[in-house]
């Protein structure tokens, strides 16, 4: 198996439990890592024999971008997604960030990481 990684894929959304983040909105990071079998496109040079980082990084835009009060829910959009869609993945890992979370002292993040296999 082989792994693709998307890694500081930055998007700026509304999700959160507050109203205040559903009108101002936050910074959010995201890495996505995928595992699959690459042997054949390294061998053929042809993206359609691979996993399309540009589709991964499409359904991290799409995903993020639907309002969620709770991390956990996008980052399990976002698994769903890349299982459905991408059928040569085995295994997919996430993690969302929010940056600067309203909340006290000084947190540069929090982190949900999540994965699933087939």
């Amino acid at each position: 198996m082989h792994t693709i990684i998307l890694e500081n894929v930055k998007v700026y959304t509304n999700h959160g439990c507050l109203d205040e983040e559903a009108m101002i909105g936050s910074e959010y990071r995201v890495d996505l890592e995928v595992t699959a079998d690459l042997s054949k496109s390294a061998k053929t040079d042809e993206l359609s024999d691979t996993v399309d980082y540009v589709s991964l990084n499409r359904i991290i835009v799409e995903e993020m971008a639907i309002r969620s009060k709770l991390l956990e829910q996008v980052a399990q959009r976002i698994l769903d997604r890349v299982l459905n869609e991408e059928q040569l993945v085995q295994k997919a890992h996430v993690k969302v960030a929010k940056i600067n979370p309203p909340i006290s002292g000084d947190v540069a993040s929090v982190v949900i990481s999540m994965q699933q296999s087939r």
